[in-house]
């Protein structure tokens, strides 16, 4: 299907077929029985954009902030030809997709492909196997991805429907931040100090930034979301923030959770919505009978243990608005209008009580027609220590982080190094002697207490380390957080795969006792989890999908430091177990 983002509107696209053909630029073309195939083109260029009475020029998808949203159905192949317009690099990684042999399709820069230089193109080719719900793209490479992101919405197969409720409407709700500087120039600087980086100015709800930062903010910088009573509404919630977890709720209203990150869980209701940088999840709003035309606060702030550095302690407002009346002369909208609004109460900065809880709510739906294969034996295991560090201060400079060091982070100590041709390549065309090696530890090379006393020595080690996985084989891996410089939570994103979050706990990982109380019967199934702030969590993945498969934190600052590795996963003896050729088109370091 050809079908040009342009010109999507605003809000919805009903889960019905028939919708997608009321639009005059979509074409059709079919490919075997499963689906249709989706052409977008995406132009990376420089958009003008004021926010917070300042203006600055972004890095955009066809001038949009945020991106158009991609629409599809489970089984559709997408064709995506992104054409670089900007001075910067750019690779965009679809987050969330599965990419069952399309490897070369992935985005993350240096890992799966070089960078698309300026202007170069590239076409990400792919298909949408086995998902539906909520994912997103945004830009993989450096800290572009602060304002390059937007929705994936993957509709049901054509004659399937949702396992709840028809909703009247879908409405994206994506999480951002937004900096008055140029984001490059902030993550530059904090790499050379050695600091934490300068917080961000603003969160915002698709793009906008709400009343409460600053007098001038206009009323178009509000998101708005307006509905009719006794509906139901489909949420599709994504956070793009760079570097923080967020709570969100709407006041006197309650959610039913239905899915994460593209995947059916058993639902639930809550009034209060916590997510994490990389993570989706689609919830039900039912709107109350009123009788008249009224408004509701939306508020979303940070979750953070964090004692090391800052963070933006900052709410970002919207509102949610009954339009009963259709004369909207009864409705006009003013910053000082809504003054008399009530802010929803939100938990506390770090109430990891309320996180661990939540965590725990989630469950696969795990019926007949969605199961849930969460491995029962493991063939491979493996135990990360995930947290911050420090490298030494070089000679004859200053640097601003502890102690007059500079912030690091790293996976069983070890700061993933990018390397300078994509690993991908390198793996395939068997050139990784000097680029990478495969001797990545399966458990720290020197134990200590993780969540207790930190060692005396906490400088990390440098490298360019992967997993190597045979074919088809299982995996269990415990991620723990440690405490070293700060416990904080740790959003973990694996590409390429999803996997089932089988345990978590408090404090260190006990092999001998804590496996005997893993989920092994209805585990959620995610692509970004959250190790807790001082505790640990258990997943497992059965590797079924040959490449070069990033693994990270996806709190940037994180990312930036070094807390990320890769997993390389062998062909299988069958054809269709192997990965294809790279296309003609990649992009060349």
């Amino acid at each position: 299907m050809a079908l040009s983002s342009t010109f999507l509107p605003t809000f919805v696209f009903l889960t019905c077929y028939l919708c997608l053909l009321m639009y005059p630029h979509i074409t059709l073309a079919k490919h075997g029985s499963t689906g249709v195939t989706r052409h977008y083109e995406f132009n990376i260029r420089m958009q003008n954009a004021t926010r917070l009475c300042q203006s600055k020029s972004i890095i955009t998808v066809n001038g949009k902030f945020p991106g158009p949203r991609i629409i599809a159905r489970e089984g559709d192949r997408l064709v995506i030809k992104v054409v670089n317009h900007v001075s910067n690099n750019i690779s965009i990684h679809w987050h969330g997709i599965r990419q069952l042999r399309s490897g070369w399709a992935d985005g993350p820069a240096y890992i799966t492909q070089c960078p698309i230089q300026t202007g170069q193109s590239y076409v990400y080719n792919f298909t949408i196997i086995g998902q539906t719900g909520t994912l997103w793209y945004h830009a993989h490479v450096s800290w572009i991805r602060a304002t390059l992101y937007g929705a994936i919405v993957i509709l049901p197969r054509h004659n399937t429907s949702y396992p709840f409720v028809k909703p009247y409407k879908e409405v994206p709700i994506i999480f951002g931040e937004w900096w008055n500087n140029d984001t490059e120039a902030v993550i530059n600087q904090a790499i050379q100090t050695g600091a934490g980086p300068n917080n961000s100015d603003a969160y915002t709800i698709n793009g906008l930034p709400g009343p409460l930062y600053n007098n001038c903010s206009s009323p178009k910088e509000t998101f708005r979301l307006k509905v009719k009573p006794g509906k139901t509404y489909l949420l599709r919630i994504i956070n793009a923030a760079l570097n923080d977890e967020l709570f969100f709720k709407i006041t006197n209203h309650t959610f039913t959770i239905v899915d994460a990150d593209a995947s059916y869980v058993k639902p639930f209701e809550t009034d209060t919505i916590y997510i994490t940088p990389g993570q989706t999840s689609n919830v039900l709003l039912k709107t109350k009978n009123l009788k008249s035309n009224a408004r509701f606060m939306m508020a979303a702030r940070p979750y953070s243990t964090a004692a090391a550095g800052t963070f933006d302690n900052t709410t970002v407002a919207g509102v949610l608005e009954y339009v009963i009346n259709s004369d909207t002369s009864t409705m006009s909208f003013s910053n000082t209008s809504i003054k008399g609004l009530t802010l929803p109460p939100l938990p506390a900065i770090n109430a990891t009580s309320y996180v661990a809880n939540w965590t725990n709510k989630f469950r696969s739906l795990g019926n007949s027609q969605f199961l849930v294969n969460v491995p029962k034996t493991v063939q491979n295991r493996y135990f990360f220590a995930v947290g911050l560090g420090n490298d030494p201060c070089p000679k004859n400079q200053t640097c601003q982080g502890p102690n007059g060091t500079k912030f690091a982070a790293s996976i069983n100590n070890i700061s993933f190094t990018l390397p300078t041709t994509a690993l991908l390549q390198a793996q395939y065309f068997g050139k990784s002697n000097g680029l990478f090696t495969a001797n990545f530890p399966t458990a720290p090379l020197n134990p200590f207490n993780y969540t207790g006393t930190p060692p005396n020595n906490t400088q990390v080690s440098h490298g360019t380390k992967l997993v190597v996985l045979p074919y088809n084989t299982t995996v269990e891996l415990v991620l723990q957080g440690t405490s070293i410089l700060s416990a904080e939570n740790h959003p973990l994103h694996l590409h390429g795969f999803n996997f089932y979050v089988v345990g978590q706990g408090t404090g260190n990982f006990n092999s001998a006792t804590d496996p005997a109380n893993f989920n092994l019967v209805d585990p959620v199934e995610r692509n970004t989890v959250g190790v807790p702030s001082g505790g640990w969590v258990a997943v497992r993945f059965r590797a079924d999908n040959p490449g070069v498969w990033f693994m990270h934190c996806h709190i940037e600052i994180h990312l930036s430091w070094g807390l990320r590795m890769a997993w390389a996963v062998m062909d299988g003896k069958l054809p269709n177990q192997k990965l294809p050729p790279p296309p003609s088109d990649l992009p060349k370091c």
